[in-house]
């Protein structure tokens, strides 16, 4: 969705295998993408893609993303395979910061406008700050812009560290929704709410998960052909494990979004309606 459990940048030489002989990589895949797809049902068939059209576009492209990634892999070329991949990713990054100015619209509606653009300039300054620190950056004469190789990297670093910005963002939008929502448009169990807290749930899992790999990947120094695999064993959990709260947020997603907000079927009675279901309780 903006944020979203990544298939196609975990390390996918070290896999689980289960008893019945699927990867816990396959079995993490089918069950995401098939609520993936009750999700999009969900928002088309309850009407909810009228009022989050944002974050219903980012749920199509995630379940493309997922679509390339197990119908290319091995069908072609792995460089326009990795073409394709970041293509859509760098475009997940355009369409998650488009979800976090939707749910941030939404949630504050009735904000004054100076307020609203001053929270949104310090969140942002905060994201960008932390971003800045977070992680290594490539070194830029070294990118090697003029060729195809270097573009490359500069699309997947525009990816990965776009990745990290959405979640930024999203975690203090998840804040100030929790803390704030109620005077405005986001109160308890509004729609709105349901889904930055899951997406904060799942941005807060995604940073973890960069932060361990990162740690990982700093103090590690294997000696051996074994030492290395349990490297990366450790670290393909620690992407399993990141979907795993992926899968949960869209479980989150699919049950409030299906729910009427509270006070919605109260709305839409007209005084008519709720004469006549007064007089039936009477009876």
């Amino acid at each position: 969705m903006g944020l979203r459990s990544d298939f196609t940048r975990g390390p996918d030489r070290v896999q689980m295998h289960l008893n019945w002989g699927f990867s816990t990589r396959q079995v993490l895949w089918t069950l995401t993408f098939a609520a993936q797809l009750v999700l999009l049902v969900v928002l088309l068939g309850r009407d909810r893609m009228r009022r989050y059209p944002w974050f219903t576009a980012a749920g199509v492209l995630f379940a493309l993303q997922l679509m390339a990634e197990m119908l290319l892999a091995g069908r072609m070329a792995m460089l326009p395979f990795q073409e394709i991949l970041l293509a859509l990713g760098d475009l997940a990054v355009i369409l998650g910061l488009l979800v976090v100015v939707e749910m941030a619209r939404r949630a504050f509606a009735g904000a004054p406008r100076s307020l609203w653009m001053v929270n949104a300039a310090g969140l942002l300054v905060v994201a960008s700050g932390v971003l800045a620190v977070w992680g290594p950056w490539p070194v830029w004469k070294d990118m090697a812009l003029d060729t195809l190789l270097g573009k490359l990297r500069l699309m997947q670093l525009a990816a990965q560290k776009g990745d990290t910005l959405v979640a930024l963002l999203t975690v203090g939008l998840g804040l100030l929704v929790v803390i704030f929502g109620r005077r405005f448009k986001a109160g308890w169990r509004s729609h709105t709410q349901m889904i930055v807290i899951g997406l904060s749930t799942a941005a807060i899992a995604l940073l973890a998960t960069q932060g361990a790999v990162q740690s990982i990947a700093k103090m590690a120094h294997p000696h051996s052909r074994a030492e290395y695999e349990q490297i990366l064993g450790l670290v393909s959990n620690l992407v399993n494990a990141n979907q795993v709260v992926y899968l949960a947020a869209q479980l989150w997603w699919i049950v409030w979004l299906w729910r009427d907000e509270p006070g919605t079927v109260a709305a839409e009675l007209t005084p008519a309606d709720s004469a006549e279901i007064s007089a039936e309780g009477e009876q």
